[in-house]
């Protein structure tokens, strides 16, 4: 039986359901609750969005084996029911778990937010920067241990169909990464802002995520 993640349910209102469902992972060394402490939910919560989030853990001792991918759709499964839409996001590694579950369970979640994510090593850039590109870029056989490059190529096959909205900072250590992964997106779902991998950053992409419309019903 696979041990559930911490998770916190925060609905828009009690006792209501609401049309979309946004499930967020927080990056590793974060919890859940940070998403709260650095103002994420009030500030959906202040543009009046129908939406309920779920926050999740990034679960490091579940990851290299890619149980913590099983254990997000077990959390995601039972909320799914009756909406509208599913976002499914996170930062850094939350992420690249929110892409390895788009491997796994490529219908589970309607459209994907990705802040900062981390990217892999250098030889797996370096290997998709030498194929040409992502576009180019052929995958193979992956065993479950590959689970950076099981992201990657989530995030090829998502970039032809529900591309997802991807943002970073122009200083952030991972950024040579994430402007292969922009490469292969349409140039309304990438955003840029300053700043490097922290909080800060993440705080203003989160800003202009919100400010894009994306979690308004029915949109």
């Amino acid at each position: 039986m696979t041990t559930p993640l911490r998770s916190l349910y925060l609905p828009a209102r009690p006792g209501h359901t609401a049309p979309l469902l946004c499930a967020l992972l927080p990056g590793a060394g974060d919890r859940p609750e940070h998403y709260l402490e650095h103002g994420c939910i009030a500030a959906a919560r202040e543009r009046g969005f129908d939406v309920d989030f779920l926050l999740l853990e990034t679960a490091l001792d579940r990851l290299i084996d890619g149980a913590i991918v099983h254990a997000l759709e077990a959390a995601l499964a039972p909320q799914r029911a009756g909406r509208r839409q599913c976002w499914l996001g996170g930062i850094s590694l939350g992420a690249l778990v929110a892409l390895m579950h788009a491997d796994a369970y490529p219908q589970a979640a309607d459209r994907h937010l990705l802040l900062a994510p981390y990217p892999g090593n250098r030889t797996i850039t370096a290997d998709i920067a030498a194929a040409g590109g992502l576009a180019a870029w052929q995958a193979g056989t992956l065993p479950a241990g590959e689970i950076e490059r099981r992201g990657w190529r989530a995030l090829q096959r998502l970039a032809g169909e529900r591309s997802p909205w991807l943002g970073y900072g122009r200083d952030d250590r991972f950024a040579a990464g994430h402007a292969l992964m922009a490469a292969v997106l349409p140039q309304a779902q990438v955003h840029i802002v300053d700043g490097g991998h922290d909080w800060a950053a993440w705080r203003a992409l989160w800003a202009t995520f919100l400010a894009g419309g994306a979690l308004e019903a029915g949109r």
